[in-house]
């Protein structure tokens, strides 16, 4: 019997059973536009990609970190200095963290202004918001796992900007802290939330946008509604677009090789030294910072003043950040230009507001310390 026989009845007993031929008829079928903003296309196949990075390297680390006040530290450094390529399983974590953060605000952006989030992708949009703000607590989460220095005094500092939300602000606060201060039941806390509830959450909300994402298809630019179907132009997503997927897949695969193998511990306002072990009675370090994603909503705090009229400068602070993080969540609902393929020019002034802002603050926080 030929190999090709063998194969055909192996493909038929589990098309039997699974109707894989369907699956392959759809995506013969299926088709990218292709057009100046193609490339845009990919940025949320490389957000996957870092993903699932972050999963395998995580489940390395998983095997020798220990959480608690009194192991944490120590075994992030037995993995660093003992553990055969520890170090470089360390690097790959963090520098994919934190280039999955970059090219989820990249994607959520690109989307924004492309008006990808239009009539019937609303849901799509939610979902990749879920996604966005999953994602930075994941950043969040894992900043204090290590339990050095500067991650204790950075956590306490967060933790204590949620400890200002009105009426829930305090029960919020000894719920994220495991107590009211900072200690070793905070990294039983922090650990959970990172390894178990949000990787669970995340999957269950990925796994919904991807289908959406798939059935939907993906999105035309705003002008074709105007165009003829003889002008628009098209790939075939399998094998041209896969193809191309995985060929930027290799190359953010060997930028981040490439990064952990010579800058392990960071580069410039992006690094993560082991530095010190936390110790609640030394004194702070003279400089606390936050990830660099978290900069700007950081620097805008700080720049507020004490009090804005009877309200306390922090408070009003987040209620503006909630706000303008309610009416971005919400766009697709609210642009009604965009549900008749028109531009809306209120909201791409909106974005490129959030976007200066964004930028402006980061930077900003940075040169001023």
């Amino acid at each position: 019997m030929s190999d090709k026989n063998i194969s055909s009845k192996m493909f038929d007993w589990v098309d039997s059973r699974f109707k894989i031929s369907a699956l392959v008829d759809y995506m013969g079928t299926k088709v990218v536009p292709t057009h100046s903003h193609s490339i845009f296309y990919y940025f949320g196949g490389i957000s996957l990609f870092l993903f699932i990075i972050q999963v395998v390297s995580g489940i390395l680390l998983l095997m020798y970190y220990r959480p608690g006040a009194d192991s944490a530290y120590e075994s992030v450094q037995f993995i660093v200095s003992t553990v055969s390529f520890g170090w470089l399983v360390r690097a790959v974590h963090s520098w994919s963290a934190n280039l999955m953060v970059f090219f989820v605000f990249l994607h959520m952006f690109t989307v924004y202004f492309t008006q990808a989030y239009r009539k019937p992708r609303e849901l799509t949009w939610l979902s990749g918001m879920g996604l966005f703000a999953l994602t930075l607590l994941f950043g969040f989460s894992g900043y204090l796992l290590p339990w050095n220095e500067l991650a204790f005094y950075a956590t306490r500092v967060g933790t204590g900007m949620a400890g200002a939300v009105p009426v829930i602000g305090k029960d919020l606060l000894i719920i994220m802290r495991g107590g009211t201060e900072v200690t070793g039941a905070t990294i039983g806390r922090f650990f959970g939330l990172h390894v178990a509830i949000l990787p669970g959450l995340f999957t269950l909300l990925l796994s919904g946008h991807l289908i959406m994402v798939q059935r939907q298809g993906m999105s035309e630019p705003i002008d074709w509604a105007n165009k003829s179907d003889a002008e628009k132009k098209y790939m075939k997503f399998f094998p041209n677009f896969v193809l191309r997927d995985l060929l930027v897949w290799l190359i953010v695969l060997n930028i981040i090789a490439v990064l952990a193998t010579f800058f392990p511990d960071g580069i410039g306002v992006i690094h993560w030294p082991l530095g010190e072990k936390a110790d609640s009675f030394a004194p702070p370090p003279a400089v606390i910072r936050p990830e660099w994603y978290f900069m700007f909503a950081f620097q805008a705090l700080k720049m507020l003043p004490s009090h804005i009229l009877f309200l306390e400068g922090e408070l009003v602070g987040i209620i503006v950040f909630s706000l303008g993080g309610l009416i971005w969540a919400i766009v697709p609902f609210i642009d009604r230009k965009a549900a008749i393929d028109q531009k809306s020019k209120l909201f791409v002034a909106f974005g490129y507001f959030v976007l200066a802002f964004i930028i402006f603050m980061t930077l900003y926080g940075y040169m001023v310390e």
